[in-house]
């Protein structure tokens, strides 16, 4: 199973930043945007995998908006980049809620 979640690029004087907010805590950086999206990729199914292994429940995809004011409020950041990001989810936790649906 797959979920999306919203993703979030900052572009930094010198390399790319990434957070999703859905997941608190968790992101990434890289050289390049795509370096920076295939880290945050890892870094989100890595945080997925040990939740579900500790037995916290998986954070739900909600996140329809981003206010930039909120982590921004002097507009520092001239370039974002947003996307629904398709991960994985735990295998363990998929097949969960796969039997849950059926």
């Amino acid at each position: 199973m797959t979920r999306e979640y919203m993703v979030v690029y900052e572009k930094c004087a010198g390399n790319w930043s990434a957070f999703s907010p859905d997941i608190p805590g968790c992101g990434s950086l890289g050289n390049e945007l795509e370096d920076t999206r295939r880290n945050m990729r890892e870094a989100i199914e890595l945080f997925l995998e040990e939740t579900a292994k500790a037995g916290e429940p998986i954070p739900l995809a909600t996140a329809k908006s981003v206010d930039f004011e909120e982590f921004d409020p002097e507009h520092e950041t001239k370039e974002y980049f947003v996307e629904w990001m398709r991960v994985s989810l735990p295998r363990s936790r998929a097949a969960a809620e796969a039997s849950q649906a059926a």
